[in-house]
């Protein structure tokens, strides 16, 4: 994570230099600044410099490397338990067809977006409690 710290603080020093580049040559060039270069180039320096602040923080906090920083870790030790996975559930299928209808309601009519909507309950509410009574209970 350090590196990935350090690239990004490079990053934010690279592209504040670029931004004032681009609004000094824009001056010279047309006389005034070019306002949507300098913002855009601006923006990625701040953004940059907010990644690089929360991954700092973030290393700082968390009380050590990570396994993926230390050079005698296996891949074990970078492999946690990420939740629950249910490879049979058909909920997400029915959740995407929820949300084709949703967006051909904004396409084609709003009648098909209301049944866009009504499918997506009736998916979300299937998905929320697919296990509620155990595994495969009907």
């Amino acid at each position: 994570m350090r590196v990935n710290i350090n690239i990004l603080w490079v990053l934010a020093t690279f592209f504040a230099i670029a931004c004032a580049a681009y609004s000094i040559w824009a001056i010279l060039t047309y006389g005034q600044v070019e306002p949507v270069g300098s913002i855009g180039i601006g923006l990625v320096c701040v953004m940059s410099v907010f990644i690089a602040f929360y991954l700092q923080r973030s290393f700082k906090a968390q009380g050590g490397p990570l396994p993926e920083d230390r050079l005698d870790a296996s891949i074990d030790d970078g492999d946690p338990e990420l939740g629950h996975f249910s490879p049979w559930s058909w909920w997400p299928l029915v959740l995407a067809i929820s949300a084709t209808l949703g967006f051909l309601g904004i396409a084609v009519g709003v009648w098909i977006a209301a049944i866009g909507g009504a499918v997506f309950i009736i998916a979300i509410v299937g998905w929320v409690y697919e296990y509620y009574r155990g595994y495969f209970a009907r």
